[in-house]
């Protein structure tokens, strides 16, 4: 089977029509069914957006097999990343957004923050202060599962510590890396932009203090074996 056959018949067995599959992926209709058609093909943000729809992995998409079963050998990774995100916001909420205490540096002058449930492990370190760089880890086992780096810094004195604090608290399971898409308290107003999945992503976030821009961060990880 090519991606258009596998595409249509996975459309088919979630009982999707192609403006309902559309939708989820915000295209038109007339892209799906050019996908189908095998007259064009989707990019790779959608092919991602794809793989979390039908829990199939890009690759058993786009590779051509004799295959007509396509759901899916890799249930249990999406399985195990749903619970894995759960005890990450779990984990976000209990440190640096909860004010968690500190762990011993682990490198000269970073900030460290841990949280464990179990056989799951969060660590958080950072270097810097107003212009800061650091990991979120988390490991099964003693056995590294999923990273984000990110890298930001504050752009004016309105910035305010606890704003940040109050947005990264509010961590969502459907985007569990930073904070909401959009927050707004008063006079500061919070963006987040995500492109990609859990196993794979990069994304950015800004504060606004009355449309004046006093906070970014850009950041990136996904899934590690």
């Amino acid at each position: 089977m090519n991606f258009n056959d596998k595409l249509q018949k996975l459309r088919k067995d979630k009982g999707l029509s192609q403006e309902a599959l559309a939708e989820l992926v915000n295209v038109s209709r007339q892209a799906v069914a050019k996908w189908e058609l095998g007259c064009s093909y989707p990019d790779i943000d959608n092919l991602i957006t794809l793989s979390e729809i039908f829990k199939v992995s890009i690759d058993k998409l786009l590779k051509p097999s004799d295959e007509c079963s396509l759901n899916t050998d890799n249930t249990s990774e999406f399985e195990s990343s749903e619970l894995l995100i759960k005890f990450l916001c779990r984990a976000k909420k209990s440190t640096y957004a909860g004010k968690g205490p500190k762990s011993p540096s682990s490198r000269p002058n970073s900030h460290d923050l841990q949280y464990n449930e179990d056989n799951l492990l969060y660590i958080d370190t950072f270097l810097g202060g107003e212009s800061f760089a650091g990991e979120e880890g988390l490991w099964i086992d003693s056995t590294p599962v999923w990273s984000m780096n990110y890298m930001g810094r504050v752009l004016s004195e309105e910035f305010s510590g606890s704003f940040l604090k109050e947005v990264l608290s509010l961590v969502p399971e459907d985007n569990p890396y930073r904070g909401p898409i959009v927050y707004e308290n008063g006079d500061y107003k919070y963006h987040c932009i995500v492109n990609g999945s859990f196993e794979w992503f990069n994304g950015y976030e800004e504060i606004f203090y009355k449309d004046k821009k006093v906070f970014e961060c850009m950041f990136h990880g996904g899934l590690v074996k």
